[in-house]
């Protein structure tokens, strides 16, 4: 199982689930360090990782070949399990700015150069007509970006994380800011194109917001090789949800597991018929 860096989510959660799986099914769950989501499909393709997870969107870019896999081509050979939790789109901008639209010629950090944040927020801008070209795009990671909004050297901020991120916690005892909203119309222009965006609320009180702010989110999700033999996906698969007791004791990230979450806006990538399996028999 292809998880992240060990300092990471990815990698504590497959760790809980790996513990889980050993003493309740009888699958034997090896966890690999990885460099996360790119990197994991990387690994699934070449027959390095059975299992993996991985942010959906980036999933999408590697079935098309498009984007972060623009570059390398496509990778197919790999099939959906189950989505298990949101990591949050997450604007973060200066009290004065009140839209995303509003972010016409302000500093703004796009996350990491070639990062899955950057394509996110390059595409969450799309649905309100702004391109790179009509910001002044800077390319820094959470903390960095943090450090420069803290410091006066950016107007606002892109974080896709689970909420509430640290990065954002921390720079609410320093500078006050605003969570700006995607509202349902301009939701409704980025899902049209890029459909494995779903909306998420960052609820009140999350950090210093007094209302819940609607975002948009992707989704943490279980992949598998396509040539793994339906039987073993199918226990992944029902273990996921039936396990869910013990999961959610291992890690609190699967206290999101959802039959409707775990299958609906996620992409084009097709479900391996293990999953699918366990799917129709709990229709």
């Amino acid at each position: 199982l292809a998880s992240g860096g060990t300092g990471g989510t990815y990698y504590a959660a497959c760790v809980g689930l790996a513990g889980v799986y050993d003493t309740e099914t009888n699958l034997k769950i090896n966890v690999d360090v990885t460099g996360a989501s790119k990197a994991n499909i990387q690994l699934v393709g070449n027959g390095s990782a059975d299992f993996a997870i991985v942010q959906n969107d980036v999933m999408q870019y590697a079935y098309t070949g498009t984007d972060l896999f623009a570059a390398d081509g496509a990778i197919t050979n790999f099939r959906t399990v189950a989505a298990v939790y949101a990591e949050v789109c997450q604007i973060v901008a200066d009290p004065a700015i009140e839209s995303i639209a509003d972010l016409k010629g302000k500093v703004v950090s796009i996350g990491a150069m070639g990062s899955g944040v950057e394509f996110n927020a390059l595409q969450i801008l799309e649905a309100y007509g702004l391109t790179r070209d009509d910001i002044v795009p800077v390319n820094a990671d959470f903390n960095g970006s943090a450090t420069k909004f803290k410091d006066g050297e950016i107007d606002a901020f892109f974080v896709v994380a689970g909420a509430p991120t640290t990065a954002i916690t921390d720079l609410s005892v320093n500078r006050e800011f605003k969570l700006l909203e995607i509202d349902d119309e301009h939701y409704d222009i980025l899902a049209s194109k890029y459909g494995f965006y779903s909306k998420y609320p960052i609820t009140a009180g999350t950090y210093s917001n007094t209302e819940d702010v609607q975002t948009v989110a992707v989704k943490a999700t279980f992949i598998c090789r396509d040539d793994i033999p339906e039987d073993v996906v199918y226990e992944f698969t029902k273990a996921l949800f039936e396990k869910k007791d013990q999961l959610v004791v291992a890690h609190n990230k699967f206290a999101n597991v959802d039959l409707e979450y775990a299958q609906n806006d996620i992409g084009d990538v097709p479900f391996h018929a293990g999953a699918l399996r366990y799917y129709n028999e709990v229709k």
